[in-house]
This record gives C-alpha cells, structure tokens and sequence, in this order.
C-alpha cells in the first residue's frame, strides 16, 4: 500500500507492506486521518516524545525509523481476520480508539510498527474496538471523534459543577474540543483563551460564553466579576456565611514550559488545574504557591472506549459539530507539507489526510 513513512526527522510517500488482520482483528481501508499535535512533536523532536513515553511506563518506538503515523481515522471495514465475529459487515464505515490489540501485541496505532496508522491506505483494527459510525456521518468528520474523546477525558477527570466556571487556554484541537465538550454538557461560562483571532472565532462557534486574547487582556482578571473567590480566605468566610460561590477550572492546553506556573500563579484558591497539553520538556514550578491555594492538580491522557463511543454519537447526533475546525485536507504526498502548515495557527486547526 502507499503511506506516508517517517524517515529521520522528516516524511516520505512510498510504498510499505500491507497489513493483515489476524486473530480477531479487521482489514480497513483509510476515508480520513486528522494531523494531531502529538504527530508533529514526535517527528520534530522524537528522543523527548521517547523519553516522555518511556517515563511513562511504555515501550516506545522511535519515530526515526520508519512508522505509518496516524490515530484519528475512518475508514471502510474490508476484510474479516480468522476469530472475528463478524459484527459488522464489510463495506460498513467505521472508527475507533487508537488501541491495537492481537497477537502482534500491543500498541498505539500509529506509533506501532505492527499497527500502520491513518496516513497509509489501510490499517488494521482490533474489531472489538470497532465502532459503526452512525447517521451517515462523513468519514473526515468521524476521524475526529479521537481527538474530541480526549477533551471529553479532560472534562470528565475535572470534576467540574455545571456552574463552575471555565477557561480553556490554548484552542488547539485539543481546546477546541473541551470547549465544544463542556458546552454540550450545557457547562458555563467558559472563556476561550488563545493569540490567535481563527481559533477564537472557532471557539465562538463551538459556544464559547467569552474569547480572550491573552496578548491584550489577562485570562485570570475576571474571578471577582465571575463569583469565584479568589484567596483561600474568602473561600473559607463565604463557607461560615453561606455565601453562593463558584468553583474554577483551568484547563492548561498549550503545553510549552512556563504555562503552568502561569496558571498556578492566576488561578483562584481551590480550583483545579487540568494539564491536558503535553510538555515533553523540563519546566520549573513552585509547589509552595499550590500548596498555599489547595490547588488541585490533574493530568488527563487518551481517552477510554466509553468515552470514545459516546463521543462519536455526540457528533453524529449534532450536539457536537466536529466538522467546523477542519481547516484543510490534503492526500499523502500533502502530508509533509501539511506538517508544517500547522505550525501557523492563522491559517490552520485541523488538517485530515484522506489516502
């Protein structure tokens, strides 16, 4: 099959080995594959993304020799391995989380070298994992319930009150899609914070209460306005007077050094700091400040098939317009240049390979 192959630290279009499902698995051929960001660091700095693995208790491959990238994908099921169910008939559009399971053993697909990912014209998929998308959904837009799963993963390891309020920093895709999560839940107010005036407006249009350009005002001026007590004192009077307040939740979704403690610095007493961005490069924080504010600090990775499957219905079902951040499609031989394309937040959120 033709795929997009890493090779070093940059791209080529060639031919690689077709897939075969075995035991348990299915034969799918690749509608669509959105870019993520995690793609673009581990081809522009792939000793950090192995590094940043391996401390994490997995195994990783390096990206330097050779990996079929891709884990946001649809595609059209086209052939049953031996020990399927068969389920679902060949021909049916499906998608699913980026899990590969078999007797390969287990991986990420497209980080797996037994698990080509959506930048190739098939993959293979464990057909437990497999999911029907619904409601004629168009498969680009399908491709998309990946990176929409991991926001909802955020929102739902937050433990935010519908009342509470939100900020999103950075509306990347992954921002974008706490966004459109937290609003579908009918959570509010939720500021979108981000340079960039597109991703703001495609955080509008997800139903964000308030956009704020961090170059012009600050994310972190608005508690008192808001209700929010911002010192661990007022915490504990409007708690001895019965005063009606509102929690927070930041949610840190830019990921470069320097941002957290940022948030720690600016976020209210109490309130809980979701670190959904990756740094895969040492930053410096103060304990002392967190400590001082009972900040509650939690990471969210991925997200559980559960989490998957109610997000492709959201989706297909309207509550969710995925669709609106795609910025650009390209083929395979767009791929490289796609890569570079999304460094520039102006001129794109999303990009979908379609092989």
């Amino acid at each position: 099959m033709r795929a997009a192959l890493t090779k070093g630290k940059s791209m080529i279009v060639t031919e690689v080995a077709d897939p075969v499902p075995q035991e348990g698995q299915v034969l799918v051929r690749t509608l669509g594959c959105g870019i993520c960001g995690s793609d673009l660091h581990a081809l522009s700095d792939p000793d950090a993304f192995m590094e940043t693995a391996r401390r994490s208790g997995g195994t990783p491959h390096d990206p330097r020799d050779g990996l079929v990238f891709g884990h946001e994908f649809a595609g059209e099921l086209v052939e049953h391995g031996p020990g399927t169910q068969r389920t679902l008939p060949t021909g049916t559009i499906v998608c699913g989380p980026p899990i590969g399971i078999g007797p390969q053993g287990a991986g990420i697909i497209g980080y797996a070298p037994m698990y080509p990912g959506g930048y190739g014209e098939y993959m293979i998929l464990n057909e437990g994992l497999t999911m029907a998308v619904p409601n004629g959904l168009a498969p680009e837009v399908a491709a998309l319930t990946e990176p929409f799963a991991v926001a909802a993963r955020a929102v739902n390891r937050s433990g935010i009150g519908l009342d509470d309020v939100a900020v999103v920093l950075g509306l990347g895709p992954i921002g974008l899609g706490v966004v459109a999560q937290l609003k579908a839940r009918g959570h509010g107010p939720v500021l979108a914070v981000d340079f960039s005036a597109r991703r703001r407006a495609l955080a509008e249009g997800l139903g964000a209460d308030e956009l704020i350009d961090p170059a012009t005002a600050s994310p972190y001026d608005r508690w008192a306005d808001l209700g929010v007590p911002t010192s661990t004192v007022e915490r504990i009077a409007s708690v001895l007077l019965g005063t009606d307040t509102r929690g927070a939740v930041v949610f840190e979704c830019v990921g470069v050094p320097g941002v957290l403690q940022q948030v720690i610095d600016g976020a209210p007493a109490g309130s809980t700091i979701m670190v959904v961005g990756v740094c895969m490069q040492s930053d410096r924080i103060e304990p002392g400040v967190a400590v001082s504010k009972e900040l509650d600090i939690r990471g969210s990775f991925g997200a559980y098939p559960a989490e998957y499957g109610a997000t492709l219905h959201d989706i297909a079902e309207g509550r969710i317009d995925a669709g609106s951040i795609i910025t650009g499609t390209v083929g395979l031989e767009g791929v490289a240049a796609a890569f570079e394309d999304l460094a520039r937040p102006e001129e794109h959120a999303k990009i979908v390979v379609i092989p």
